[in-house]
């Protein structure tokens, strides 16, 4: 690649919102140089603070399991099934408001973002005051709702200043704050559950101290998340534009505009939106259950509820690393599946080993082998399903199946560890082996499919080395010539 890189004419860079160029408007180039300081002051301005704003939600929503832990069901009377529909409740909201995800195209997303931030903080709190079974079921039917909009969307929300093999590596530090928060709620819980003659019981100190940062998150996400590359106040105009043309590299892709029906409409009825669906719903089986069961998993291989919360942290950790390291190889070469099947195999291997061994050292390996692929495999799932897509109307669509198909999954996954099960619980280790292994089925088979289309749009459009710098529009779709799937 020279140092020189030509994108694309203002014309064609601008033309999805609405402004009208000269024909003999001057092609913007850029040098390599420009395009790395623009990504730099991206990473810069949105990671820290969605990774933060992630951690927060993943720890709202996963602290009742080290709440229960702590004698939440205790000291409200909690049956088994009673704990179990807390966990679906949340489910429940979250399933219900995927529709709302769409609104990142609609409002302002640090006026979304920050409403949502204060909805899923304030629920959080008031956890704590819960008396009873169903003043706790309204909280977690709520959180849901909020929680709903945010993390799902954030996928969708860094398609609109990334290109799509830079994607994947961002959305694996994103979503590496899921086992952090895990670990770091294990810990927190451990170091809570040993304060005694706390004015208020350990499990609700635990929800106050795990939901008050939400809040404070707030004017820090209305006062510093951009809307847009083309009005982020970090860029400087010429670095505006330069953002802009090179989101027309997959076409026009509508970044800069709102949802156009024709694009959202693509996007629901195409059959890969329902596979990857289908593949979501089988890794969140495992990826909604291992958090909030966790503990009292080790609680039953015979630790007691401190340290069972303490050991729960260490194998997110581990998982953090493989799923930091994975998203970046994948964008490096440009391959999920590639990585997504070998995940889910030592996944299946490691369910399969906590479901026939009860050897505690062996089970407690195996918990690493659970975490370290779980998460990876989810981590790369999302950015694969922004790949997919040629324009911002016909992705959002793409996430709105992924989430309503897989988003269901946890109605199972959090029915699958009753305590009448323990202390190995064969029946909820076997059936996450089990949708593990469908998973590497169904990854393997949409990687076929991919490579086939590929290869029809080679036959339709010519190689895409042979298109040149400038490869064109499809009229039809909007979408670039030079507009491959990544496998």
């Amino acid at each position: 690649m020279t140092d020189q890189h030509a994108s694309t004419t203002k014309q064609d860079a601008e033309k999805s919102s609405g402004s009208v160029e000269q024909q003999d408007e001057e092609p913007i180039v850029w040098t390599r140089q420009e395009e790395t300081a623009i990504r730099r002051k991206t990473d810069r301005h949105l990671m820290p603070l969605l990774w933060a704003l992630f951690m927060l939600s993943f720890l709202d929503r996963s602290n009742i399991g080290n709440a229960q832990t702590a004698g939440m069901g205790a000291d409200l009377g909690l049956s088994s099934s009673q704990y179990q529909f807390l966990l679906t409740a949340f489910y429940i909201g979250y399933v219900v408001g995927q529709p709302t995800m769409l609104l990142w195209k609609r409002f302002p997303p640090h006026i979304f973002v920050a409403f949502l931030t204060l909805g899923w903080g304030g629920l959080a709190l008031l956890q704590a005051s819960a008396t009873n079974f169903g003043g706790l079921v309204a909280l977690r039917l709520l959180l849901g709702v909020c929680e709903t909009a945010f993390a799902p969307g954030v996928t969708y929300y860094l398609s609109f200043f990334y290109q799509r093999h830079e994607i994947g590596f961002r959305q694996g530090l994103y979503l590496g704050a899921a086992p952090i928060a895990t670990a770091y709620a294990g810990a927190l819980a451990y170091g809570l559950t040993h304060v005694k003659n706390a004015a208020i019981a350990n499990w609700k100190l635990l929800m106050v101290v795990e939901g008050a940062p939400a809040i404070l998150m707030v004017p820090f996400v209305w006062f510093f998340l951009p809307d847009r590359a083309s009005t982020a106040h970090f860029l400087s105009p010429r670095e505006r534009e330069i953002s802009i043309a090179r989101a027309q590299a997959d076409g026009h892709s509508g970044r800069e505009g709102g949802l156009q029906s024709k694009g959202v409409w693509e996007g629901l009825t195409d059959p890969k939106a329902f596979l990857q669906g289908l593949l979501y719903f089988s890794l969140n089986v495992s990826y909604s259950s291992l958090p909030i069961f966790l503990p009292t998993i080790l609680t039953e291989m015979g630790f007691t509820s401190i340290r069972a919360q303490g050991l729960s942290a260490p194998p997110y950790l581990a998982s953090f690393i493989v799923v930091v390291t994975v998203s970046y190889f994948s964008d490096k070469i440009r391959d999920r599946s590639i990585f997504i099947i070998p995940l889910s195999l030592i996944g299946f291997a490691g369910y399969l080993i906590l479901a026939l061994c009860k050897t505690t050292a062996v089970r407690y390996f195996a918990i690493y082998l659970c975490a370290t692929s779980i998460f990876p495999c989810i981590g790369l799932m999302l950015p694969w399903t922004s790949n997919l897509h040629e324009n911002d109307s016909k992705r959002g669509a793409g996430f709105l199946i992924l989430n309503i198909i897989g988003q269901c999954s946890p109605f199972l996954g959090t029915r699958l560890f009753p305590t009448s099960d323990g202390p190995y619980y064969v029946k909820g280790m076997s059936v996450c082996a089990a949708f593990l292994l469908f998973v590497a089925i169904l990854a393997t088979s949409l990687r076929f499919l991919l490579i086939y289309e590929n290869k029809q749009r080679d036959l339709k459009y010519g190689k895409v080395e042979d298109l040149g710098e400038s490869p064109g529009y499809d009229e039809k779709t909007g979408g670039s010539k030079a507009f491959r799937f990544i496998l």
